[in-house]
């Protein structure tokens, strides 16, 4: 569809009816600031004005579509190549509302990933959670986005991304520990036994020896099986 073409068409059309772009509007339940622009080719009126706009300017829809007065012997003609040319702008409109959408999921999935480690403290479980929750709302931004892929190869990007996405979490909240010191936020168990305070995580141990005194110190080791008699002297 040409769009200044159809503009310049609606707006002869809306002259010759001898209404302003504000009493269209009216009309239309628009704002005249929608008719200007349907008029300067910015943008189509939706499909749902389409025929209450042909009815207040006396026009058909093949009209309309054609961005002129079309003469009965092309009438046809016209309006097979104006459906065909509506399902493509149609397509393309929806294809553009899915992709906004899309990308409203992905910023506000990383958005609520990135606020859950900053906000939360480390000792609260919320932070897993809302981090967790957040990467699902971005994977399902990514989906919508992958959508004309493959089914299969969609499904394996998926996982190639959420299990990215998991582990650099899990990662960062590695690095966290190491260097701030401060309790795993994706952890299994915390245990506290004697002086020592036990984080559980999946690939690592963190062990909080002395814990509110001035002798208090970190210690992280690879998972192991310690009992509480362990544990009880593991800082001694």
């Amino acid at each position: 569809m040409n769009q200044e073409k159809i503009g310049c068409f609606l707006a002869e059309c809306r002259k010759k009816a001898k209404m302003t772009q504000q009493e269209l509007a009216e009309k239309l339940g628009v704002s005249d600031r929608t008719i200007g622009n349907w008029e300067n080719g910015r943008n189509m009126p939706d499909l749902s004005l389409w025929k209450p706009l042909c009815n207040e300017l006396n026009i058909t829809l093949n009209d309309l579509m054609s961005g002129e007065i079309v003469k009965e012997k092309e009438y046809q003609e016209k309006f097979e190549e104006n459906i065909v040319n509506t399902i493509h702008y149609s397509t393309k409109k929806i294809t553009k509302y899915n992709l906004i959408i899309s990308l409203i999921f992905i910023i506000f999935g990383l958005f609520v990933s990135l606020s859950a480690i900053m906000i939360f403290p480390s000792e609260s479980s919320w932070g897993s959670i809302y981090s967790v929750f957040g990467i699902i709302i971005f994977i399902i931004g990514i989906a919508r986005i992958a959508k004309p892929i493959v089914w299969y190869f969609r499904l394996l990007l998926i996982i190639i991304i959420f299990l990215f996405s998991l582990g650099l979490l899990l990662f960062t909240d590695y690095i966290n520990v190491k260097l701030h010191h401060e309790a795993p936020m994706f952890r299994i168990v915390t245990t506290s036994i004697g002086n020592v305070i036990y984080y559980d995580t999946p690939f690592y141990d963190v062990y909080r020896c002395n814990f509110d005194t001035d002798n208090e110190y970190w210690v992280i080791e690879k998972n192991s099986k310690k009992t509480q008699y362990d544990l009880i002297n593991y800082c001694k």
